[in-house]
């Protein structure tokens, strides 16, 4: 008689996740997290599910901070000049409430900042400079957080840390008194609290001569405690990030985040902006083919650059004319309008060649011919800054494409120039700029410098809020925010400035 061997028992657990008819009835293995305190250092990565939709909407809301932020530094704000431009856009974006506020979104604000910064920190992670300017950018905003943040909630949150801080002994105080408090600038009545770190731990404190080396050791005054929880943030996210490139290769993402991923890394040339009429056309004006050429001092140089040409040839080429079409749809040209403009400014051929030729394409772009999917979009969208400065480079003939990028640096300063830019110091910030590839900033700085008066008297009379005067990311809005700062006393009055009724417009 042969022996039989009993049949393993298997785990009803286990049965539940391994037996494929009964898997989608499993109960999930990863459970939402906790979110205890305002302030993280993101050492977990996410656990529970978000839509696609909320993947790339909160992903898209961090990188409009960081970018911010980003230009904040670029145009040499003081600290407290950036936390006062960035607390209306925090607040819109990434808002972060405290534990005090018994808020009803707290769950849900702390989730959103959590999962948008582990999935920039994927989309990131591929190249060094990519990884640097994350991890600066993302220091920044931490630091803007933990100074903002209330003083018991950041006692409670550096306490959770359980941070590698060894305090200064009594006997240690007698024996370096007189050096501890000569380096730490302690005065009297001030607590003589000390802590020893690693001197690489606390660089910008060594850098600024505010602490004790000895023995490899740096002895910090308890006042300089956001210094060293900023620099251990600082380290622990490079190393993180390291990691995650590392893992990259290895990754099988799903088929729907990759083209998600690949759009936040190229993002960080230019943030993408969502196209949105009411933050491109002027309420209440009817722009006409006629007042173009008037209305074309408040365009950003990309589209004055197109302007120009078609003056002197009445003539562009076919992505030249697309993007600027779009552009004119963007600031409420209407079709038959834009039809007539094109035909006007193509003076040299005849109708029968502009029927033929070009009428079809202002009219695809408008969404009136096309297909029902062209139909129902109501056409292309006009161009962001982003997608202008991603597209290829213009080829010979074409004037498409941002002049900051294609432009060599003396062709684009005499463009300024012949602009109306003429102050130096902006000419070489911009040639700083655009060494460095910071094509939006330069364009942002030109703004900011032929419109200071207005922007200057905005803000003095409090008539528009910070967020209204947030870094340019769109052709269209450059025009309208143009328009609207040159044109403060006449729409006060009432008095619009361009064919149409006289209603008073709104910022």
């Amino acid at each position: 008689m042969l022996a039989t061997r009993p049949t393993p028992r298997i785990d009803a657990k286990k049965r539940a996740v391994l037996n494929p008819r009964k898997q989608q009835f499993a109960q999930a293995q990863w459970k939402e997290q906790e979110f205890n305190h305002r302030m993280n250092f993101y050492a977990q990565p996410p656990t529970g599910d978000i839509t696609i939709e909320q993947f790339e909407e909160w992903a898209i809301a961090r990188l409009k901070i960081l970018a911010e932020l980003e230009s904040c530094s670029f145009r040499n704000r003081s600290v407290e000049e950036t936390s006062e431009y960035m607390k209306p856009l925090l607040a819109t974006h990434l808002p972060l409430s405290q534990n005090s506020s018994r808020s009803s979104e707290l769950h849900v604000e702390r989730k959103k900042d959590h999962y948008s910064h582990w999935i920039l920190r994927l989309a990131f992670s591929a190249t060094e400079d990519l990884r640097k300017r994350f991890s600066r950018l993302e220091t920044q905003l931490f630091r803007l957080r933990f100074l903002a943040d209330d003083g018991r909630e950041r006692r409670d949150f550096v306490e959770s840390l359980g941070l590698e801080w060894e305090k200064v002994t009594e006997e240690e105080k007698v024996e370096f008194g007189e050096h501890l408090r000569a380096a730490s600038g302690c005065r009297r009545g001030e607590e003589e609290i000390w802590f020893k770190v690693d001197w690489e731990r606390v660089p910008e404190l060594v850098e600024g001569r505010r602490v004790l080396l000895r023995g490899g050791k740096a002895y910090v005054h308890v006042r300089e405690q956001t210094s060293m929880v900023v620099s251990e943030f600082s380290r622990r996210l490079d190393n993180a990030l390291e990691l995650c490139a590392r893992a990259l290769p290895r990754l099988d993402e799903d088929a729907r985040l990759s083209p998600i991923l690949t759009h936040l890394s190229k993002s960080f040339t230019a943030p993408d902006a969502a196209y949105s009429s009411s933050d491109s056309s002027i309420s209440g004006a009817t722009i006409t083919a006629g007042s173009i050429d008037m209305l074309s001092q408040h365009f950003p140089l990309c589209m004055q650059n197109l302007h120009r040409e078609l003056r002197k040839n009445s003539h562009l080429k076919h992505f030249s004319r697309l993007q600027y079409t779009l552009f004119l749809k963007g600031l409420g040209l209407s079709l038959e309008e834009c039809i007539i403009f094109w035909r006007k400014s193509f003076k040299l051929i005849t109708d029968e060649k502009f029927q033929k030729e070009y009428r079809y394409n202002i009219r695809h772009a408008y969404g009136d011919v096309g297909g029902d999917a062209n139909r129902r979009g109501r056409g292309y969208t006009p161009y962001s800054c982003q997608k202008i400065l991603t597209e290829a480079l213009p080829g010979a003939g074409q004037s498409h494409g941002c002049p900051y990028r294609t432009f060599s640096p003396d062709n684009l300063i005499s463009l300024l120039q012949a602009t109306g830019v003429s102050d130096r110091e902006v000419l070489k910030n911009v040639r700083e700029d655009v060494g460095k590839q910071r094509y939006h900033i330069a364009c942002n700085r030109v703004f900011e410098s032929t419109h200071k008066n207005e922007i200057r008297k905005v803000k003095d009379q409090s008539l528009w809020s910070a967020s209204e005067l947030d870094t340019i990311l769109h052709p269209n809005t450059y025009f309208k925010r143009s328009f609207l700062l040159k044109n403060l006393g006449k729409l006060q009055a009432g008095d619009i400035g361009v064919d149409g009724p006289t209603d008073p417009v709104a910022p």
